[in-house]
């Protein structure tokens, strides 16, 4: 459209993504002015450092973030990370009237209802599809493409380094601590790898994909997270003498209730359950073959059945791709005067607590080799009416060990039946206890 004003654009941060947002604006400012129909101009660049950014022209460059977000911009785009001063940055542009760009997962998943908040009370936009799994597209179709479906569950892999981590071991037969090293010499796992390793990074996204597809706003603090710190080459082994492979998997899954009242927590006819931890699942199913430092999110529908999303989870030109995607929707939406979607938190399903989740459990014990062993097992079990699918016994003598396969049983009463065992006479160890999720087998 000749003669349009151009869009201009605010960046905040200038790292590995930012650099890759600068790059792209840079090379496709011609196609990227077809797309919008007006030239996306990039007004400033926010840093702590300009002397570290020579590759950027150094006019572009301030370290008053605070005034570049007031100035006369129309988008901001932001790639700082961590939550101050960043919230403060995007309430300010949106409360202004200025569109909003965000690769923040902690953000999102700790205050996303603030930010829709303030983006509603002057129309302006909030997009954040590279929040969770970077060049994937996800957030649009759980906003937009299946906003007319109910969904059922969400279930991915959605940290790459872990998922490498696991992966190499799975393929080496290495320890954690091994491939873990590797990771981190090849630039797959930061020096302080805690975020990824810890599942707090995969708990924030988690709380983003619950919300979006289960209308429902939910916090980092109401999703149940695990590691994988504590897997170990025998519970890799383990699963793949069940055919299984081990996955840090994020879960959100729409569940049944045994009540009328969605308000009353402890009645709700329906729930979510949210939830980040190690799990074994079949090698046949689809996310078993999603390997190195890939992600992939498998979603259940009730219309439009099984979905998987799959590819480069992280890195600065895949997630620069996301960033990129949502400014040229939010740019083009400031062309035509529109907007894109809001906030859907409607169904304000209450989380059901971990403890009451259904799970099921692969459980190994070090065991004395005597009569009896599996009778008084068993009989802890029935005791706490958890319903053994598959059982095992390997070794002889001072070897002697019994692998177990629950069938689904609430997590608390798994919980309490791992305890009392490990109490048992006969147990010399719980050497290892791990969620299996997928088809029983």
């Amino acid at each position: 459209m000749p003669g349009q004003k151009p869009i201009k654009v605010a960046l905040l941060g200038c790292g590995t993504v930012g650099t890759e947002v600068v790059r792209l604006l840079t090379d496709h400012a011609a196609d990227l002015t077809a797309r919008v129909g007006a030239p996306v101009e990039l007004a400033g660049i926010a840093v702590r450092r300009p002397n570290k950014h020579r590759e950027v022209p150094a006019e572009l460059l301030t370290t008053d973030a605070q005034a570049l977000v007031e100035s006369d911009v129309d988008v901001v785009v932001e790639v700082i990370g961590g939550i101050e001063p960043t919230r403060t940055l995007l309430l300010q542009a949106l409360r202004s009237g200025k569109s909003v760009v965000t690769a923040n997962k902690a953000l999102l998943a700790e205050h996303s209802g603030e930010l829709f908040e303030a983006a509603d009370s002057t129309g302006a936009d909030l997009y954040f599809e590279a929040a969770v799994a970077g060049a994937i597209p996800l957030i649009r179709p759980l906003r937009e493409s299946l906003a007319g479906d109910r969904i059922t569950r969400v279930m991915g892999i959605v940290n790459g380094t872990t998922n490498f981590i696991l992966s190499g071991m799975d393929s080496t037969g290495a320890s954690y601590g091994e491939t873990l090293e590797e990771a981190t010499r090849l630039g797959y796992a930061e020096a302080d790898p805690t975020a990824d390793v810890d599942g707090f990074d995969a708990a924030s996204k988690a709380a983003i994909l619950a919300s979006l597809a289960f209308h429902t706003r939910v916090t980092a603090a109401d999703v149940h997270r695990e590691g994988i710190a504590q897997v170990s080459a025998a519970d890799i082994a383990a699963a793949k003498g069940l055919g299984r492979t081990v996955k840090l998997l994020a879960i959100c899954e729409r569940v049944s209730g045994g009540g009328a009242d969605r308000n009353d927590t402890a009645n709700a006819s329906e729930f979510i359950s949210v939830r980040v931890h190690p799990a074994m699942i079949p090698r046949t199913h689809p996310l078993a073959g999603v390997n190195g430092a890939f992600n992939a999110v498998f979603v259940e529908a009730d219309a439009a059945g099984e979905m998987m999303f799959y590819g480069k989870g992280a890195g600065g030109a895949p997630t620069a791709s996301a960033v990129l995607g949502d400014l040229v929707a939010v740019a083009r939406n400031r062309v035509v005067s529109g907007r894109g979607p809001r906030e859907s938190a409607y169904a304000a399903l209450p989380v059901r607590p971990m403890g009451q989740t259904p799970t099921r459990y692969h459980i190994s014990l070090d065991v004395a080799d005597r009569p009896g062993v599996l009778s008084q097992v068993a009989a802890v079990f029935a005791e706490h009416d958890v319903s053994i699918a598959a059982v095992r016994q390997e070794g002889r003598v001072d070897d002697a060990s019994l692998v177990i396969v629950t069938h689904a049983a609430t997590d608390a009463a798994l919980r309490s039946t791992v305890d009392k065992i490990g109490g048992l006479p006969v147990v010399r160890d719980v050497v290892s206890v791990m969620r299996v999720e997928g088809e029983e087998s």
